[in-house]
């Protein structure tokens, strides 16, 4: 519990980071190779022809990062529906992916990054003491490969909200 304070007390530091992966938007979306929460193996590569919402969030499980993946879970059916998938990224191993998904019913793959291959070529790690994380960063990856948009500061609360209108606005579901 004592962990959980921790982070809960650091939620304001995590929306406040500032971001330099903002150079990114233009650009083809790194690639890397990273197992989910049931050890499946996924790549950005897989998912070309479709948006991809490229969620990085800090440690599975703590108040924040439960709150915005049960908001991308109870609003998956509007991202399939404009042919975009929800990928959370963090650095917790496959266990911690399996246990945080079962608990909220998650249903969409959070990868985990525990070599931080990911995290750090989309520049989002932060070290907070000894502690390396990833920050509370999205990426919107268009059907080509391209990063079209990056939200360097989350709210939990809100993001899911925006993240779908920041789609819409892109043509997520017009495309033919």
């Amino acid at each position: 519990m004592k962990l959980r304070s921790f982070f809960a007390a650091l939620a304001g530091l995590f929306i406040s980071l500032p971001s330099t992966a903002t150079s990114l938007v233009g650009q083809p979306a790194p690639d890397f190779r990273l197992q989910d929460q049931a050890g499946e193996w996924h790549t950005p590569e897989q998912y070309r022809g479709q948006w991809i919402v490229l969620y990085f969030y800090p440690k599975d499980d703590t108040p924040g990062c439960t709150t915005e993946a049960k908001a991308f879970r109870d609003s998956i059916q509007e991202f399939a529906d404009i042919n975009a998938v929800v990928i959370g990224v963090s650095l917790d191993d496959v266990d911690s992916k399996a246990a945080f998904a079962e608990k909220y019913d998650l249903p969409f793959p959070i990868l985990a990054d525990v070599e931080k291959q990911a995290a750090d070529s989309y520049n989002v790690i932060m070290k907070i003491g000894s502690m390396t994380l990833a920050k509370r960063e999205t990426f919107l990856i268009g059907p080509d490969g391209v990063i079209a948009r990056h939200y360097p500061q989350v709210k939990p609360d809100t993001h899911t909200a925006e993240v779908l209108t920041g789609l819409r606005t892109l043509g997520a579901g017009t495309e033919t």
